[in-house]
């Protein structure tokens, strides 16, 4: 199985920008209507202009322009260095909502919203003990 998970945007290049910079990689598609990054074999990371969406949907969907800057979607990346992702999210016009520190699961995190309102989580995944 192969996933997409796609984040509706307001402008497409900003938000292409905005990636390509935070996650270190050109995205493996760029057209007008959708960007795609490529976060592992078997995961995509796509952004699609709300515009897109509301053409390719219709009225049947309630209008996402009511949710600009309002979280509704969580992407929670573990990560080699957290810490330079999420310096990176905020270099490039992310907002802090929480610095690298453990969490009670057992990872370390830093939280920021994206462009749109997305939450990011850079997460480190302490290494299995050996034994």
């Amino acid at each position: 199985m192969r996933a997409h998970f796609i984040f509706y945007v307001q402008d497409q290049q900003q938000s292409k920008n905005f990636y390509q910079r935070v996650l270190g990689m050109e995205p493996s598609l760029h057209v007008d209507g959708m960007t795609e990054f490529c976060l592992s074999d078997s995961c995509i990371l796509g952004l699609m202009p709300i515009s897109g969406i509301k053409r390719l949907i219709g009225q049947a969907l309630p209008d996402p322009l009511g949710g600009v800057g309002i979280p509704r979607a969580e992407l929670y990346l573990c990560v080699d260095d957290p810490s330079a992702y999420h310096g990176r999210s905020l270099a490039s016009g992310a907002v802090e909502l929480s610095g690298l520190k453990a969490r009670d699961w057992g990872h370390s995190v830093a939280y920021s919203l994206d462009l749109d309102g997305h939450v990011l989580a850079f997460a480190e995944v302490p290494a299995e003990p050996v034994g």
